[in-house]
């Protein structure tokens, strides 16, 4: 939780450029407090997994959270039975009215895919459109921040020559925010993917900013400044056996997949893999969330009317 401190403490300076989570006894005194309502569009066909898996970090946070589960309308997944998803999710004419804090949307299987070939791409679209008068921020995970990344922003997507699969290291930018608070200057996060977006198309957007980066996968989380969304193109959020469960899919499959870099011990796939970025993950959503209560309005309905400032508007 923020620290409430004085106004005109003398400390202040420095607390606020050391990035410390701070609220002014001002605003403290006229603070409501309600649940963070959080929109969470899940693209990945294996929806109960990736739910357990942001639900675990979501809910580290001492801050209350209102979780709705979300899907699309126009593509019915085959891994996820109907009934559960009827009772379970609502898609973006259920919500139409509503507002909420914030705006997840997960990765999905097609990234090798052109956005507007994609089923549903269509729906999104309207859903990103939506939530720029409804959510007061966005987070896109892997594809879903390659998509908002694109729509928002023409940052194209690029297939690489082989899937970077593994554990990889990322390094701190010098750009890097409080949502960053307590990391080490080096940490580990699994990627799996086989598109990139490259360092150079995103420099040409001001508004854009690397908070994360590795020398071998390249850009890993980036911030649009003004709004304050997020594009998240790694997995924080994945277990332990993710991505060992992958790639025994794959070999099912009879794809040519490699073995996941710095994942099983002695590189041996019979061993069992350690989650060690896990910490990371749960500090990173924690951050996210303190980051989005210090700076949403209490009366989320403003968002229709702009009244919060254009500044939290993506263009």
């Amino acid at each position: 939780m923020p620290i409430k401190i004085p106004s005109d403490l003398p400390a202040r300076a420095v607390l606020e450029k050391e990035n410390v989570d701070l609220i002014l006894s001002d605003r403290a005194q006229a603070q409501d407090i309600r649940p963070i309502r959080l929109l969470f569009l899940n693209l990945m066909p294996t929806k109960k997994a990736t739910e357990i898996q942001f639900a675990r970090l979501l809910g580290n946070s001492p801050l209350q959270i209102e979780l709705t589960l979300m899907r699309t309308a126009s593509y019915a997944p085959r891994n996820t039975e109907s009934g559960y998803l009827r009772r379970f999710y609502r898609c973006l004419d259920d919500v139409r009215d509503e507002y909420f804090d914030g705006l997840i949307i997960t990765g999905a299987p097609v990234e090798k895919m052109a956005f507007d070939a994609v089923d549903y791409w269509a729906e999104l679209v309207e859903i990103m459109d939506w939530s720029r008068q409804h959510c007061f921020r966005r987070m896109g995970i892997c594809w879903g921040g390659q998509a908002l990344l694109y729509h928002f922003h023409g940052v194209e997507k690029h297939i690489m020559e082989a899937k970077r699969f593994g554990i990889y290291d990322h390094k701190l930018t010098a750009k890097a925010s409080r949502l960053l608070n307590g990391f080490t200057d080096s940490f580990p996060m699994p990627v799996s993917r086989y598109t990139e977006n490259r360092l150079e198309d995103i420099a040409r957007v001001p508004r854009l900013e690397v908070l994360v980066s590795s020398d071998e996968t390249g850009a890993g989380i980036v911030r649009d400044t003004p709004s304050g969304d997020l594009y998240v193109l790694n997995h924080l959020e994945y277990d332990a056996e993710t991505l060992g469960a992958e790639y025994r899919r794959d070999l099912e499959l009879g794809k040519a997949t490699a073995l996941p870099v710095h994942y099983f011990p002695d590189d041996d796939p019979q061993g069992v893999p350690v989650n060690y970025w896990r910490p990371f993950a749960f500090l990173f959503i924690t951050n996210w969330i303190h980051d989005l209560y210090q700076a949403t309005p209490y009366q989320l309905a403003t968002l229709a009317t702009g009244a919060t400032g254009a500044e939290n508007q993506s263009p």
